[in-house]
């Protein structure tokens, strides 16, 4: 469906306790392949779970142009689940062989519908996705996490949706799995809405949607065009904070070499009224043109300062904190100060793949700031 779309509009939602997540959120996404990114809590997983019906937002509205698949991070599958099960094509696998035994009751018709072929084109789905030969009776509880994301995914692949929104699929997921996936998500025409950390994942898709303190920002492109936009984005912000940095130097500069004329030229002129050298009336008249100027002077200066001052806090608040991590942990007893976790170069592999370059990591979590 090449008009598939979503669209978001002054979207607002926030957790019980008035915990807010987003506040009036404009955000569309059209046909293509788009990934969502954005810093962890910034309510990524929360936007999927609005976009699919299930939270409602507190304000503002969501529109779905076209048929909508789903597929969320965490897959909440019982065990006792069979592979048919998890694809959601039981009912009519078992109308198909109640006819094939020779049950040609209507209701067996009316689940059918047009789905005579479904089992060949769910065989087709999961042998793209290398698990072909796997038996539709089988239960969840003899697979992979890798094996049940894929069945996760050829589930919402068989319906063929117009929309599809995927968080985190490449989770659980070996490097040739992932390679099966990406072939799979570059063959998707309606309109691909993606949550991943996987670089390669998101190098694959047609534009970058970053979500921020309830705005999303397009980037056109893959996450490396998106990095290098942002690169050079915070490059000018950086210039634009030192010109700032210095023009308000210069200012204080020349405030205070304002206010030392004007001082001189107070202290010369109370200096030749003292001594008589000038009438006492032109000496008032000195001393309160003087004045008139200081103050004339320090007004200029002081403007020009505060201007300084505005375009500094400009560029600063554009200059992207992108190292920052806020995590909102209420009702927390830890004390002030206390060290909960220390971790000095930690490396972590995730599969084949090294989530830490270099030596690691180093990590400390200790109480928050001030009184416990």
């Amino acid at each position: 469906m090449s008009d598939a779309s979503v669209v978001c509009t002054d979207l607002s939602f926030s957790w019980p306790g008035d915990v807010p997540v987003f506040h009036e959120l404009s955000f569309t996404a059209g046909s293509g392949r788009t990934g969502i990114v954005g810093a962890n809590g910034a309510g990524k997983s929360t936007l999927f779970r609005l976009i699919a019906g299930e939270l409602t937002p507190s304000a503002g509205s969501i529109v779905v142009q076209g048929t909508l698949g789903y597929l969320p991070q965490n897959l909440t599958f019982s065990e006792d689940m069979t592979v048919l099960d998890v694809l959601g094509i039981a009912p009519v696998v078992a109308a198909l062989d109640a006819i094939a035994g020779g049950d040609a009751a209507e209701e067996h018709f009316t689940v059918i519908g047009t789905d005579w072929d479904i089992e060949e084109r769910t065989r087709a789905q999961l042998d793209r996705l290398g698990l072909g030969d796997i038996p539709f009776d089988r239960p969840l509880r003899t697979l992979s996490g890798g094996e049940v994301t894929f069945l996760g995914i050829a589930a919402q692949l068989i319906r063929n949706p117009d929309v599809l929104l995927l968080d985190e699929p490449s989770n659980n997921l070996d490097s040739g799995a992932r390679r099966k996936l990406y072939a799979v998500l570059d063959d998707w025409a309606g309109a691909l809405l993606v949550i991943s950390h996987d670089r390669a994942l998101l190098d694959r898709v047609d534009r970058i949607a970053e979500l921020e303190s309830s705005t999303v920002t397009i980037y056109g492109g893959s996450f490396t065009d998106y990095e290098n936009e942002v690169a050079a984005e915070r490059e000018v912000a950086e210039k634009n904070i030192r010109t700032a940095e210095q023009q308000v130097k210069r200012e204080k500069r020349e405030l205070q070499q304002a206010r030392e004329r004007a001082a001189r030229r107070a202290s010369a002129g109370a200096r030749n009224a003292r001594s008589g050298s000038i009438p006492k009336v032109a000496a008032g008249t000195l001393k309160r043109r003087a004045q008139e100027s200081a103050g004339k002077a320090g007004d200029t200066h002081g403007k020009r300062l505060a201007d300084a001052k505005s375009r500094l806090d400009a560029a600063e608040r554009s200059l992207r904190d992108d190292k920052r991590i806020s995590l909102q942990l209420p009702e927390t007893r830890v004390p002030a100060g206390r060290t909960v976790f220390l971790g000095e170069h930690v490396k972590v592999r995730y599969g084949d793949l090294d989530v830490f370059d270099g030596d690691g990591v180093d990590l400390a979590i200790r109480g928050r700031s001030g009184s416990p």
